[in-house]
């Protein structure tokens, strides 16, 4: 069988694609959602290894191999092969041919961000080499079990999906079709006008009937000019309230989402998808009754020239019909080179936006030139995919105005030789071809219209592929964490059973690694290791961001798969290392999701963190705004922020990544002094490297890549000299 052509429809979606059009050569078809779950993609796009998975759990038998172009050459029966490509990219290699005369090597590629290929020998070598003499390829053959598997149903849009957008506009969506059923009966008017016009009132000399006949014609354009305005405003009003809603379900569902879905999405793809609304909106308010007007109208028009003459009208008719399916042709090439603008434009968002919220350390690091060229290196792939749009419109365009000209000409000289033999009057002949440039409107609309339909419905795939995506809040049950006084207190608090943890996929290294401990209740923790031991890896699985890839988690011997993640953190104050703080005000950075802020909590909360006096010192004290990522305050007065807000809440369980590292000594002591009391009866988690942070807590637990090393409380350690010790020691500078 031959490929199906896949597009990859986000920056990290090469892998999958190709993974796609290699099984639709052997008769399968999988969607690219699926396949991007199998591959366990990241930020950093997919790995071999990812791709390797889950062709394995699709039933391809795999091999991954390093070998020179001409190895590759004589393994050319046994394509196609997925290549890694350029060293940050994945295509699939379809055939290898050799010309009879010339002997010259032709290699034709199916590049999922770009399309159909064709490279000679030299450039092939240049992007395919890993080194001077060897490229990476994976080799995949179907087995018994791919030919078995049936692929899972890509859940379809429906009608119903779309119409669902409209139903709470049907007054206004009644008004708009009334008015373009009256606009479409008022232009069938003109041609009978302009008919009389000219037969009887200019033929007959008659002055009178020519003034009335041209104060119709003005009545008419007038009726229909008041019915577009009315038309547009309704258009207006509808258009921004569907678009409103589309944008507020996509953002509703993307908040719902895990965490992980988010390590594999760039944020010029989710913004690039919130500009596609409006190509939803165009097609749902506009195209969509326009066109079904325009059918109207050609219908009627259409009567009305089988009523003059049905010959004109069956050329008319051909013609028209073979200018449709020109334009449809193009439509399957079109839609492929949309996805490709569409990723590079979210390279370009992603680009903007990395030099502006970097521009600090772009400044600080001479990194303008650089950045900058690489911006203008996005603009020239932005350039070429529009030249190929271009290209493709002008065939398409070109073709149908030429059909059409063709057919207006061919119309005009029967109707002419009509009037030339008596058989049609001068006015008959005008109100032809009033009609003829009426029915070419509708049929340009609907050539709009099959564009407009493609376009939405892309941008719908494009939204309902977040759409689809399981939530967070699935889960069946709705336990809740129970912090009651009651029951055996020695059993309660966090345990952790042979839990390990993997970021992608069961064949990628542990981040975590058969860890098994027990957090008990009302106790500070703390968990120390060497960068990369796996501890904020370990705080983010017991927020629930991540579930563990084996063993279990328990709150209070409740499993946390059966525990809200929303509920879990409710009763969670957080400082991550990476804390965000928002475009607001201070208060509303520290009170977070409470609609009404609770002054007294809120001044208990910046009295522990100790920002107090740097508050009231600003005009404007709480209700003073501060940016993005904390744009406008030092790391310190941002960690205090932090910290407020996870007091704030009055939690049952803490936990802090690092959470005092930007404060100078003075104010961490007074802020661990103020802590000391806040964490009295709760159940508490500290990630730090710093001795003063940790040496109070009750147990001490020390990560070394991924495993628990040592655990006990500071004398106990530091008395082994062990990990610990050695930590201290460097930390200190401690002799033997």
């Amino acid at each position: 069988m031959a490929i199906t052509f896949t597009p990859q429809h986000d920056q990290m979606d090469c892998g999958p694609a190709c993974l796609s059009m290699i099984a639709s050569n052997y008769g399968k078809k999988y969607s690219l959602q699926y396949l991007r779950d199998q591959c366990f993609i990241t930020k950093e796009g997919v790995s071999l290894l990812g791709i390797t998975g889950a062709a394995q759990t699709i039933g391809l038998e795999t091999l991954s191999v390093k070998l020179s172009v001409e190895k590759l050459i004589e393994q050319r029966t046994n394509l196609p092969v997925i290549l890694h490509w350029n060293q940050n990219h994945f295509v699939v290699l379809n055939k290898i041919t050799r010309n009879a005369v010339t002997k010259k090597i032709a290699f034709y590629l199916s590049d999922p961000g770009y399309g159909f290929v064709k490279l000679n020998k030299e450039k092939f070598n240049k992007l395919w080499l890993a080194d001077e003499n060897s490229g990476i390829a994976l080799f995949l053959n179907p087995t018994d079990e791919f030919y078995e598997r049936i692929p899972p149903l890509k859940e379809e849009l429906t009608l119903k999906y779309i119409k669902s957008y409209l139903n709470p506009y049907k007054k206004q969506l009644s008004s708009m079709f009334l008015l373009l059923l009256i606009g479409s009966a008022l232009t069938l008017i003109f041609p009978f006008l302009t008919q009389n016009l000219i037969d009887k009132g200019v033929n007959g000399k008659n002055i009178n009937l020519i003034s009335i006949l041209l104060l119709a014609q003005l009545g008419v354009y007038l009726g229909t000019l008041s019915i577009e305005i009315v038309r547009d405003w309704l258009m207006l009003y509808v258009g921004s309230k569907i678009s409103i809603t589309i944008i507020s379900d996509f953002l509703n569902k993307i908040l719902k989402l895990p965490i992980r879905f988010f390590d594999t999405k760039m944020m010029g793809d989710f913004n690039q998808r919130i500009q596609d609304n409006e190509r939803i909106e165009h097609f749902l308010t506009s195209q969509s009754l326009i066109t079904f007007f325009s059918i109207i109208t050609f219908s009627v028009f259409f009567g009305v020239l089988w009523y003059y003459d049905s010959t004109i009208l069956l050329v008319y008719l051909l013609l028209t019909v073979l200018s449709i399916f020109w334009s449809i042709f193009w439509l399957k090439r079109r839609k492929i080179l949309d996805y490709f603008k569409f990723q590079i434009r979210s390279q370009n968002q992603e680009s903007i936006y990395e030099i502006i919220n970097g521009v600090t350390e772009i400044k600080l690091n001479q990194f303008e030139d650089f950045k900058r060229k690489e911006w203008e290196s996005i603009q020239q792939k932005l350039f070429k995919i529009n030249i190929r749009i271009l290209k493709l419109d002008q065939f398409q365009l070109s073709g149908f105005q030429f059909i059409n000209q063709i057919k207006n000409i061919l119309v005009t000289f029967l109707a002419a030789t009509y009037v030339v033999k008596g058989h049609m009057t001068v006015g008959e002949l005008l109100s032809v071809s009033y009609i003829i440039g009426q029915m070419n409107s509708p049929v340009n609309q609907l050539v709009s219209f099959f564009r407009s339909l493609q376009d939405a419905k892309i941008s719908v795939e494009r939204l309902n592929e977040v759409q689809q995506h399981p939530t967070e809040e699935e889960e069946t049950s709705e336990i809740r964490i129970n912090n009651r006084k009651n029951g055996d207190e020695s059993k309660k608090g966090i345990g952790l059973k042979d839990v390990s943890f993997q970021y992608e996929g069961p064949k990628s290294p542990y981040i975590l690694k058969d860890i098994n401990l027990f957090i008990p209740e009302g106790k500070i923790t703390a968990i120390v290791g060497s960068s990369g031991s796996g501890k904020t890896t370990l705080m983010k699985v017991l927020l629930k961001f991540y579930d563990p890839s084996k063993g279990g988690i328990f709150y209070n011997s409740v499993s946390i798969s059966d525990i809200l993640p929303k509920n879990l953190r409710q009763n969670c104050g957080v400082v991550m290392q990476d804390g965000f703080i928002f475009s607001d005000t201070i208060e509303r950075n520290i009170a977070t999701g409470d609609e009404i802020i609770d002054k007294e909590k809120l001044k208990n909360a910046v009295r522990i963190a100790n920002i107090k006096d740097f508050i009231e010192s600003l005009p404007l004290g709480y209700n003073t705004k501060i940016g993005a990522s904390g744009n406008g305050i030092s790391g310190g007065q941002k960690q205090r922020i932090l910290i407020a807000r996870a007091v704030y809440k009055k939690p049952h369980y803490i936990f802090f990544d690092e959470a005092t590292s930007a404060l100078d000594a003075e104010n961490e002591k007074v802020i661990h002094d103020n802590l000391q009391e806040f964490f009295t009866g709760k159940t508490v988690v500290i990630i730090a490297h710093r001795l003063s942070t940790v040496k109070k807590a009750d147990n001490i637990i020390v990560l070394k890549d991924g495993k628990i090393v040592e655990q006990g409380n500071h004398h106990e350690l530091v008395y082994n000299k062990a990990s610990y010790f050695n930590l201290v020691k460097n930390q200190l500078e401690l002799g033997n």
